[in-house]
């Protein structure tokens, strides 16, 4: 069975110039759970002066469907983040740093390191309030700034945010620079350090085409679970040309053709997505929304 962890809700709308309002966005949600998807990044608690589209994460929650069986994640950067995460009954918290010093000193004016002893402790302090915890670790797979990031350098992240209390972990493509040559040897090598039962998932951006290719080079590397946004919206907004996360309902047809089972329902997605497309007044980048289902 593969795993989908929704971003459209947070990494989908962070980077768009429209904000949808919190009565909209819950639509989505509760679109995206009759759809058979389970498990949602639905809030960011970042500053909403600098991403003013996440401003309402509070409010979000508090609207939501409440079901035993789906989880709502929420992305956390900082401590501030997760003070406001802990008031608010998010299910998990999705911690994340990159792991390029280049991009981390531009956009949060810390190293690696800097981060890294500063977000294991909320990792620790979140675990230890209940709240699941999962690292996602940025320019995993290169960084628009210097390039490739070394391998030793992702599983040293990895293997702190795993000690402070991390339960997953998701190595993303944060501009899209990842070929699947290149995710295969990643994903062995981690399998190979840190074992089997190592949960990790994969973000992919498709910046350059290549986010679905991605996707199915982790699936054969052994990987089930996957990030992916209604529609393929989205982007990161400190990130460069970061257009477009791999698009949910392309990802779930890919898998159905294989044979493979996502626990999802293809056509309501592709309904979902087109309803998308009307609520952000622009094309959206999903093929299968235009091409329909064969």
């Amino acid at each position: 069975m593969i795993e989908i962890c929704e971003v459209g809700p947070r990494d989908g709308l962070q980077n768009e110039k429209k904000i949808l309002s919190t009565e909209v966005k819950a639509e989505l949600i509760t679109k995206l759970i009759d759809t058979g998807i389970t498990n949602i990044e639905a809030v960011s608690f970042v500053n909403p002066k600098v991403v003013p589209q996440m401003a309402d994460a509070e409010e979000l929650l508090k609207v939501l469907p409440k079901r035993a069986d789906i989880r709502y994640g929420g992305l956390v950067l900082s401590r501030s983040g997760l003070e406001r995460a802990l008031k608010t009954d998010v299910d998990f918290l999705h911690v994340v740093t990159t792991t390029s010093d280049s991009f981390n000193l531009r956009n949060a004016k810390r190293t690696v390191d800097q981060a890294v002893t500063e977000l294991s402790k909320v990792i620790k302090e979140g675990a230890d309030s209940g709240k699941g915890v999962a690292g996602v670790l940025g320019t995993a797979f290169g960084c628009p700034f210097e390039g490739q990031v070394p391998l030793t350098k992702v599983l040293n992240v990895t293997e702190e945010f795993l000690k402070a209390g991390c339960t997953e972990i998701t190595l993303a493509d944060t501009t899209g620079m990842a070929n699947p040559i290149q995710v295969q040897t990643v994903v062995a090598a981690f399998y190979e350090h840190f074992g089997k039962d190592l949960s990790l998932g994969l973000h992919f951006h498709n910046t350059r085409g290549l986010g679905l290719t991605n996707i199915l080079a982790g699936y054969q590397a052994g990987v089930r679970r996957f990030d992916s946004s209604i529609g393929g919206l989205g982007g990161c907004p400190f990130a460069p040309k970061a257009v477009g996360n791999a698009c949910t309902e392309d990802m779930v047809n890919m898998f159905h053709s294989m044979g493979e089972q996502t626990g999802t329902d293809l056509n309501k997605l592709v309904e979902t997505a087109q309803w998308l497309e009307g609520k952000m007044d622009r094309p959206l980048d999903g093929m299968l929304m235009k091409a329909g289902i064969a």
